[in-house]
């Protein structure tokens, strides 16, 4: 991690909403998920708000470093139909040691369609993968997928 990594940093991104991040295409194989509306789903609005963090992250970290998401805790209060632009903003507002906490909020342009919290732990690719790989070895029989 880069010292130019500080509290107080921040990044917006915007995504326009396709049909595929809707609630239906959260779980396809789950059919209660197949009636719902055609509206962008809670899930996809963690995962863009994570990636908007992961971009602010990534040019104060060093080669072969990347970040976990290990905490988020955000409201979804607005639905936002496809189409629509969803642009998150994102404020570094602690750091400890490898941790990083972030303010998040997503607008649709109409609303502020989502706000909280995300913590994100910084860690070297290497030495995630070993300890990925020691699990693999204790666990249930390879499955193809």
């Amino acid at each position: 991690m880069k010292p130019s990594l500080k509290s107080g940093l921040k990044h917006s991104f915007s995504y326009q909403v396709p049909a595929t991040k809707t609630v239906p295409h959260l779980y396809d194989e789950a059919p209660q998920l197949q009636i719902m509306p055609d509206v962008f789903a809670t899930g996809f609005m963690v995962g863009l708000m994570e990636w908007t963090c992961v971009q602010l992250l990534e040019p104060h970290l060093d080669e072969g470093e990347g970040s976990l998401g290990t905490h988020i805790d955000v409201s979804h209060k607005s639905a936002t139909p496809v189409g629509f632009t969803v642009t998150v903003e994102a404020e570094c507002v602690e750091l400890r040691g490898p941790r990083a906490k972030f303010k998040v909020s997503a607008h649709d342009g109409v609303d502020e369609i989502g706000a909280g919290t995300h913590e994100r732990f910084i860690v070297g690719w290497d030495r995630f993968e070993r300890g990925i790989a020691a699990k693999r070895a204790k666990g249930p029989a390879k499955v193809d997928a």
